[in-house]
């Protein structure tokens, strides 16, 4: 979606105002969907446990049900990103401001789909919200209110959004897909709800119309960029973390690299 303003399914606002296309705009996501793509092969060779959700015959409920966990945990701190994002489109730009209250409005109770997955696995509401999110979590949403604060917009949120969209369209049916097959069908109805909703609406394609309203100039592009690598380290970062408090059992996976001397001592006891 570039060239009209949708209203069918999410309700985006009717507006005579539309989306502007150019051919930077054009640049720009074609740079910013290969830099994605590229990513997400690294992030398949490289990380630890990379693959399981998508290729193991046994998948890890523990790691499962964590991986959950952190996508409610994070959809319920994004509220407060998008409030702040819409707060600022109010001042810059209305038209932007209405059309991200209603994408947020879609996104806001979605948090409940995924708890009913994990009432399917044996979780209480109150165990969800009660867990501590993961380190890489909170770093994510620091690096938000960073760029909110400090750079004075919301492009570290909306690249983030972006990556996540576009990421999400290219992962999740397939990860979801192999997950039924070792924790049951029921496990996933919610997060497949979730990414079946976000594709008939194109999600992808309405986040990318409004992140790159910022694009004007090459600057801009290679902002993104930064941007963009930045969300994926965090990203690397949950997954590890992810894989050593589930699989490696390990509560403080920073440790070796913050204190080498000390992990080994405690490896070699």
């Amino acid at each position: 979606m570039t060239d009209r303003i949708r209203g069918s399914v999410f309700g985006i606002v009717e507006s005579s105002k539309k989306f502007e296309k150019n051919e930077l705009k054009d640049i720009a996501k074609e740079r910013i969907d290969r830099l994605i793509e590229n990513l997400l092969e690294k992030f398949y060779s490289n990380v630890p446990y990379a693959k399981h959700l998508m290729t193991s015959n046994q998948v890890n409920p523990d790691y499962y049900r964590l991986y959950t966990i952190e996508i409610i945990l994070r959809l319920r701190m994004k509220r407060v990103i998008d409030g702040l994002t819409i707060h600022y489109f109010t001042k810059e730009d209305p038209f932007l401001a209405a059309q991200w209250c209603k994408y947020s409005e879609d996104e806001m109770l979605h948090d409940s789909l995924f708890i009913a997955d994990l009432e399917r696995l044996g979780m209480t509401k109150a165990e969800v919200y009660q867990t501590e999110p993961l380190f890489a979590t909170k770093l994510l949403q620091g690096y938000f209110y960073f760029g909110l604060e400090h750079e004075g917009r919301p492009l570290a949120s909306l690249s983030s959004s972006y990556f996540i969209e576009f990421a999400g369209h290219k992962t999740q049916g397939k990860w979801l897909s192999n997950v039924s097959k070792s924790l049951g069908k029921q496990t996933i109805k919610g997060a497949q709800a979730h990414v079946a909703h976000d594709d008939a609406d194109d999600h992808a394609d309405f986040v990318w119309d409004v992140l790159s309203s910022f694009v004007t100039a090459e600057k801009d592009i290679e902002e993104i960029e930064t941007h963009i690598k930045n969300v994926y380290r965090l990203f690397v970062m949950f997954f590890y973390e992810l894989y050593a408090k589930t699989i490696e059992k390990n509560d403080e996976p920073f440790d070796v690299l913050l204190f080498p001397e000390a992990s080994a001592t405690k490896m070699s006891a």
